[in-house]
């Protein structure tokens, strides 16, 4: 969107309301528009070349007609349905169930013969009744049938006045819509043959006629007569398109090359808009007022908004050439503007309570030609401060005081002393005009406060700090000078700003507004302004007459309202964010009528007394709801639906809402706020954001919400829009009954599964037990065979030392045996011989006694397990010598060391051994020790 200014003409209003434009690539349209309407939300409407084109104060859309003709002329009925004209074509726009506009063609209702009637230039309705006007034929739209006046010329006008409708009929005249027909009222020359381009009221019984090539006339009691203006050449020229009647008496006149006039009644120009002025194209097609007082313009090449009502408007002192504006003031009936490129003033013609409404012109000063930085009383009188100095202003007349630098401002010491800082420090006036040099400090001095009381000047420099100077008047040289910073209690050494506010001095900085604390010599935030601004940055502090307090943060204009309320209120004006000169901002409070703020193009004049009242509640729309995703779809299309809600099919769960206030002029100072019930748990935080989406939505019911809120901070109501988005197949409740079926057989075949699971687990951790059991049996015989077989080692190994035991006592005796019978055979005696032969009889006593042998058996059976058993049970045959016999064989005996034990020779045993396999049945081939001892390790046979 491009934002231009228009200008005033000489003799015209010394303000011009903001123009807005809308070209074809803001709204995505043709070029051409030709007709524009306006419904009760707001909505506004235009005919445009292709189709109907629709802006709410943000979105635009475009609905084509059935035969995708261009819109000449349309009209809003009572119940909102618009009517709209085209090229061979009539019908109307309405909303679906779904609030999306429709179109619907009368067509139909037309015999053949009646629908070749070219272009419809003016739709017209008068209570029910909807008139369609062509030049071959007008049609009559009443209670669903179309009735047809064809024309015996050609219909060239068709228009309505304070409720009465009229046609123009060439050759013929004008004719009145009276009782269902048309009739004749007037057969004057000038309406026979030339085509009025509208009709609006003047007066009681009065009307003014606007026609294409001659001008204005004007109709009273049946007589026609030109109305007489300063513009008649150009308006039979360059024609008037079209006209509207304004308040005060006052008319907007639409022409074909020369933009827009503004006329009163009178005939006298009150403000023109052309192309040269701000007006985007000249070629005006249609004009309509709007609910809050703009004038809006289908232009040949895009749309124009003009904010005539706006308590916001435009002073351009250098006309179409804007400079920046930086000082402006008021004496007598001149008001006199400081520019970039010099000194401009205006005589005021009226001097009405808003004086941008005031008609003047302003003119250059060559005298001020050059940067212009103030423009102030100085005592009495009107002084301006210059790039060349300090000048003295009178009427229109400019004399320079004193050989000064570059001069920024200044401020009263006493009533015969005055205080001026320049480009180089400070410089003394007084009462009878002479300027001195005050020494001791050269440093640019823009920002100024005088303590007259206390002998003191506070000034600042934005990168040095700011300066506490004690000066006496008359005296050529500073008693001293100290240097406040960062050190001192500021925040910061830069960008730190003397001012004077609510009657004393402040300094204004990054981290909000400090003051001084003359017993501390410190500087301290300011705890009046901390409860307001906090620790916003301020660069400009400006009180105004009536207390209140401007100030401006980063080219954002702000006010602290003392006056309205019982609190302070804070209120912004984003208007003018951006708009204002950084570093150099200058505001120029005359009263709440009238508040005039420097800016980069000129300057800007605030009503604000009117900028209160202006802004009301908000009206709030929800402009759209689309469906996002493969293929985005259009659910909602803004208009009011029929019934309660809407229900949405699966899937269908990825929705953008698109929102806004009709409010054309303050989009930038109106704020949203959103919640959607389901989903949000609270509203949103304010923004001026004007969509919100919201993805993968669960089916279920849902509403969205949505408010608007101005700067001033009046809400809108609550704009509600209900939803349903139906489950999917796979969540309705058959198929969750479905699913709680399938979960119950799932858990039941987990269920059964578990328990198989259990129960094999069970059977392995009982085979796993038995295993432990049986292991641990195993490890138990293992251990008694362990013992055992320690048991039976020790217990043979007592066996084999009794065994050699008794090889030795039997080799010992047989020894004894022999030397005793070698004694007895050499003694003669009786008596020794007989008592050898007891020897001997009692050795061989010990040698046969079966007591030792008792003990052996004993000890082998419990080694060899009922060994001499087994054997008897086998072989019944065996002797007690053949049972010794194997004892001895198994104990691995010699047969040397077996005859010994057993007191008999070798040769028996071998016979002995011999014998034996015979009762055993073993062949020479089978060795008799292994054999005894395989058949120890038989199982036992239980006889």
């Amino acid at each position: 969107m491009i934002v231009l200014k228009g200008t005033a003409l000489a003799q015209q209003r010394l303000s011009t309301p903001q123009v807005i434009h809308y070209s074809s690539n803001d709204y995505k349209a043709g070029m051409q528009n030709w007709d524009i309407a306006q419904d009760a939300r707001g909505i506004m409407y235009f005919g445009n070349n292709e189709g109907l084109l629709t802006f709410n104060g943000h979105f635009w859309n475009t609905y084509p007609l059935t035969n995708h003709t261009a819109v000449r002329s349309l009209e809003i009925a009572s119940n909102q349905r618009i009517y709209v004209g085209g090229l061979g074509e009539i019908g109307y726009f309405e909303p679906n169930a779904n609030g999306i506009l429709t179109y619907h063609s009368l067509l139909p209702l037309l015999a053949s013969k009646d629908r070749s009637f070219g272009d419809v230039w003016n739709v017209s309705i008068v209570g029910e009744d909807v008139f369609f006007q062509s030049l071959a034929q007008i049609m009559h739209f009443h209670a669903g049938k179309l009735t047809v006046y064809p024309s015996e010329s050609a219909w060239i006008f068709m228009g309505k006045a304070t409720g009465v409708l009229y046609a123009q009929q060439t050759d013929k005249g004008l004719y009145q819509w009276q009782g269902n027909r048309w009739k004749l009222v007037s057969e004057d020359p000038v309406l026979k043959q030339h085509s009025l381009t509208s009709i609006q009221p003047a007066g009681r019984h009065t009307l003014w006629f606007t026609t294409l090539q001659k001008g204005i006339y004007q109709w009273q009691g049946g007589t026609l007569s030109p109305q007489k203006t300063s513009a008649d050449a150009t308006f039979i020229t360059d024609r008037i398109y079209c006209a509207w009647a304004l308040e005060n008496n006052q008319y907007a006149l639409g022409t074909n090359a020369s933009g827009l006039y503004i006329v009163d009644r009178s005939g006298k120009i009150i403000q023109k808009y052309t192309s040269a002025e701000g007006l985007p194209n000249p070629n005006v097609r249609g004009i309509w007022l709007d609910k809050n007082k703009n004038l809006w313009l289908a232009l040949n090449d895009g749309i124009a908004c003009i904010t005539l009502n706006s308590p916001i408007q435009y002073i351009y002192p250098n006309g179409s050439k804007p400079t920046t504006g930086y000082s402006m003031a008021k004496v007598g009936n001149l008001l006199y503007a400081g520019t970039s490129n010099g000194l401009y003033v205006a005589p005021l013609e009226d001097s009405p309570a808003d004086l941008s409404k005031a008609q003047g012109v302003f003119s250059e000063i060559a005298e001020g030609k050059g940067q212009v930085w103030r423009l102030d009383l100085l005592g009495k009188e009107l002084y301006m401060g210059h790039e060349n100095g300090l000048f003295h202003i009178q009427d229109r007349q400019v004399k320079e005081k004193g050989n000064l630098p570059g001069t920024w401002t200044w401020a009263s010491f006493s009533a015969q002393h005055y205080v001026i800082g320049t480009y180089d420090g400070l410089r003394q006036l007084t009462a009878s005009a002479s300027v001195t040099d005050i020494a001791g400090l050269r440093e640019s001095l823009r920002f100024l406060y005088v303590d007259s009381t206390q002998h003191t000047i506070w000034s600042s420099h934005p990168s040095r700090g700011v300066f506490q100077i004690k000066w006496k008047p008359q005296d050529s040289q500073m008693a001293s000078v100290q240097v406040y910073s960062k050190e001192n209690g500021l925040p910061s050494s830069l960008y730190n700003y003397v001012y004077q506010a609510r009657g004393k001095m402040v300094v204004t900085t990054e981290k909000g507004i400090y003051e001084f604390n003359a017993k501390e010599n410190w500087f301290v935030p300011s705890a009046f302004f901390q409860k307001l601004l906090g620790n916003l940055a301020i660069q400009y502090l400006k009180e105004d007459p009536e207390g209140n307090i401007w100030f401006v943060n980063h080219k954002r204009l702000g006010l602290i309202d003392f006056q309205t309320g019982s609190q302070p209120q804070i209120l912004y004006f984003p208007e003018l964010t951006g708009k204002l000169v950084g570093g150099f901002e200058s505001i120029y409070p005359i009263d709440s009528d009238n508040i005039f703020v420097g800016s980069n193009r000129g300057f800007v004049h605030i009503n604000y007394r009117q900028y209160q009242k202006q802004i009301q509640k908000p009206a709030i729309l929800l402009s759209g709801v689309k469906v996002t995703g493969a293929r985005d779809s259009l659910i909602f299309g803004g208009y009011p639906m029929v019934g309660e809600g809407i229900t949405l099919q699966p899937g269908m769960n990825s929705l953008v809402f698109e929102f806004t206030s009709p409010s054309y002029t303050q989009q930038n100072t109106t704020e949203y706020s959103y919640q959607l019930k389901g989903v949000d748990s609270e509203w949103s935080t304010w923004s001026t954001k004007t969509e919100k989406a919201y993805t993968h939505l669960p089916w279920g019911n849902y509403t969205f919400q949505v408010k608007a809120r101005t700067n001033l901070g009046q809400e809108s109501d609550v704009f509600t829009y209900a939803f349903f988005i139906e489950p999917a197949w796979y969540e309705s409740y058959w198929s969750y009954g479905a699913y709680t079926l399938i979960l119950l057989g799932v858990l039941y075949q987990l269920f059964a599964w578990q328990r198989r699971k259990h129960q094999t687990e069970q059977k392995q951790l009982t085979y796993l037990h038995q295993l432990e059991l049986d292991r641990t049996e195993k490890e138990l015989v293992r251990l008694q065979n362990q013992q055992l077989e320690a048991d039976v080692e020790f217990k043979n190994k007592e066996l084999a030392a009794m065994t050699m035991q008794l090889v030795q006592r039997g080799e010992v005796l047989g020894k004894v045996k022999d030397v005793v019978t070698t004694l007895a055979k050499k003694q003669d005696s009786k008596d020794s011989a007989l008592s050898f032969r007891q020897v001997l009889r009692l050795i061989r006593d010990v040698e046969s006694k079966d007591a030792d042998w008792g003990q052996f058996t004993l000890h082998f059976n419990t080694v060899n397990d009922d060994f001499f058993h087994l054997l008897k049970l086998k072989y019944p045959e065996l002797t007690p010598n053949d049972l010794k016999l194997c004892a001895y064989l198994k104990m691995n005996l010699s047969s040397k060391e077996i005859a010994r034990l057993m007191n008999v020779t070798v040769k028996a045993i071998e016979i002995g051994r011999y014998r034996l396999r015979k009762k055993l049945n073993l062949n020479s081939e089978i060795n008799l020790y292994e054999f005894l001892v395989d058949l120890s390790k038989e199982p036992r046979m239980n006889g």
